[in-house]
């Protein structure tokens, strides 16, 4: 086959998949609020929903943040938000992974004052986008009734975008969702003796 043949063949090829494309893209039209879970024991879930954060602002769009779980721990995203202060508002309600504080009852609270948050965020009429997240750890540990949750979720503004992560989404979640992903851990430095590193982990 000649250098044009060749040429003449990638193009066809590639307008037969435009038109399919643009065909399936024509037939999705539908418009709503998502509801987005990112779970698995990979590393990355709230780091995705970051990005998500990143994307709205770009857009000049306001974000609500719920932190149920990570403590008063100062973060590379918490200090980079805190330059939008106008189009982020972020609430750490969460004192720490559950093997620091060692307090069922405190975690509870801390949890039920986090969703109290997450429930007024959800019904505001300015955000774009809520982020809740390791919410799926306090529902993990039975610190919130999965159901009240999902009834809080399916209450949202019906055009407001939503993302849960932490390891370990309920099925109930998961059925819920618009979208789930799945972190896959392949590997990871800490399996070698490395520890959280600054600008990667924090």
């Amino acid at each position: 086959m000649s250098a044009t043949e060749e040429a003449l063949r990638h193009r066809e090829k590639k307008a037969r998949i435009k038109a399919a494309k643009d065909r399936l893209y024509a037939s999705r039209t539908g418009r709503k609020g998502l509801l987005l879970v990112h779970t698995g024991k990979g590393k990355g879930k709230s780091t995705a929903a970051w990005g998500l954060v990143v994307r709205a602002l770009g857009h000049g769009r306001r974000v609500g943040i719920v932190q149920f779980v990570k403590g008063r721990r100062q973060t590379g995203e918490r200090a980079f938000f805190a330059r939008f202060p106008e189009l982020v508002e972020l609430r750490v309600m969460g004192e720490g992974f559950t093997w620091e504080t060692q307090d069922r009852d405190r975690d509870i609270r801390a949890a039920r004052a986090a969703l109290a948050e997450a429930r007024r965020m959800l019904t505001a009429p300015d955000f774009h986008l809520v982020v809740l997240d390791e919410l799926n750890i306090v529902l993990r540990y039975g610190y919130l009734p999965l159901e009240e949750v999902l009834a809080v979720l399916a209450a949202r503004r019906p055009d407001l975008h939503v993302v849960v992560t932490g390891r370990n989404a309920p099925p109930g979640l998961v059925e819920a969702a618009d979208l789930v992903t799945e972190m896959v851990e392949v590997k990871h430095p800490f399996r070698a003796g490395i520890g959280a590193q600054l600008g990667i982990e924090y």
